[in-house]
């Protein structure tokens, strides 16, 4: 048995260049399936590793008790000296290592199609370079503490109008010019804009509030301390949570929306080149039927050409598969774009991932379809009977 599916299937590959315009048509089809399918999901991929590259394992976030989002979270200066003072807080140099950051909307125009984009506008205070010791000032140099000054994650300097380096822009009454461009390991925060807190605090009328404050940990294991100490603290009403569990939170609802909406196109356009598939592998059986019932009446069995129908079809979908990867990781991979936040109505910059785990799913798919369209060919070209097929000689 063996020896047949290995002497059939040779003959059947290699018959597969008398087919070529046929066959071709089959592979093509899977190409395009397969860029469709890599590069919607790629957007899913990218946002899930901007988000999740946001958390550093020993930053520790507090919001408010009940909030989704540091956009309806709030703490007054009283508060953030309650949080500084719990045990577990890192220090250096006798400073307890607590962030606190205002969080607002400013619209900017997109650089594609000029459309105004909700963009984050964060305003830290100096301690909040050594809580997010990640971030590097990549051009430029960092704002001046007092002054209308911005730096721009370099995510949002490629996304948005009028953030380039030494350029002015204007929200509301107050002018800010952009001193710097930071980069922080492709995380969302690289999508956002970061001043002085206390420069943006009466631009915006939030008095000497805050929306959030970041906390780094003296060691891992102090987690549990702090959070038990904060959500104790009789002055307090928060909630403490890792800094990557938050920014994890906040992609699932558009990561799953991405993803499904990926599926279902990919599904569309997988049924269409499935017909495409069957098509094609339904001719080349019609091509072959002499050659399929001279081998049967030689005493090969129907199994072997079943299997050498699937063996072509698996091949060609195979080679639209890799052809269709490959082109979707050379167009797509780290492509810069922008979607909304629906949590946080805010617009969130990341790239596209095409990944290799992506890229094997790709080909997974790919494959599939190529199998279930030379399933009704390949039964179809065993099950034809011997006798009827060699009147065709």
């Amino acid at each position: 048995m063996l020896m047949q599916i290995l002497a059939v299937t040779a003959i059947t590959l290699g018959s597969i260049r008398q087919r070529i315009g046929s066959s071709a048509v089959a592979a093509f089809g899977i190409v395009g399936v397969v860029i469709v399918f890599v590069a919607v999901l790629s957007i899913a991929e990218g946002l899930k590793a901007a988000m999740q590259g946001a958390g550093d394992p020993d930053t520790v976030l507090v919001l408010r008790a009940g909030s989704d989002t540091e956009m309806t979270s709030g703490f007054y200066l009283e508060h953030v000296r309650a949080i500084a003072e719990a045990p577990g807080v890192m220090r250096d140099a006798g400073e307890a290592l607590a962030s606190p950051e205002l969080l607002v909307i400013v619209n900017d125009p997109l650089r594609r199609n000029g459309i105004d984009a909700s963009v984050p506008l964060r305003g830290v205070l100096p301690i909040a370079f050594k809580v997010h010791d990640r971030v590097k000032i990549v051009a430029g140099r960092n704002f001046t503490p007092g002054r209308n000054e911005i730096i721009v994650g370099r995510a949002a300097n490629q996304q948005y109008s009028g953030l380039d380096l030494g350029s002015t822009v204007r929200w509301g009454q107050n002018t800010w010019r952009v001193v710097g461009i930071f980069e922080d390991h492709r995380s969302i925060s690289e999508g956002e804009i970061w001043c002085d807190a206390r420069v943006a605090q009466p631009v915006y009328h939030r008095n000497n509030s805050y929306q959030s404050v970041s906390v780094k940990l003296a060691s891992r294991d102090r987690f549990d301390a702090l959070k038990d100490a904060l959500t104790t603290d009789p002055r307090l009403t928060v909630m403490v949570m890792h800094q990557a569990d938050y920014y994890a939170q906040q992609s699932q609802g558009l990561e799953r929306m991405i993803r499904s909406v990926g599926l279902v196109i990919a599904g569309l356009m997988g049924i269409g080149a499935l017909f495409a598939a069957v098509n094609t592998m339904y001719t080349a059986v019609a091509s072959r039927t002499r050659e399929i019932a001279t081998l049967r009446a030689l005493g090969f069995g129907g199994a072997p050409v079943v299997v050498s129908v699937l063996a072509e079809a698996a091949l060609l979908s195979l080679a639209g598969g890799l052809v269709g990867g490959a082109l979707a990781w050379a167009a797509f991979d780290g492509f810069q774009t922008s979607t909304m936040n629906l949590q946080a109505f805010s617009q969130v910059s990341f790239a596209f991932a095409v990944t290799p785990r992506l890229l094997a799913q790709g080909l997974s798919y790919a494959v599939v379809l190529g199998l279930l369209g030379g399933l009704l060919p390949a039964i179809r070209a065993a099950s034809v009977p011997v006798v009827v097929a060699l009147r065709e000689l």
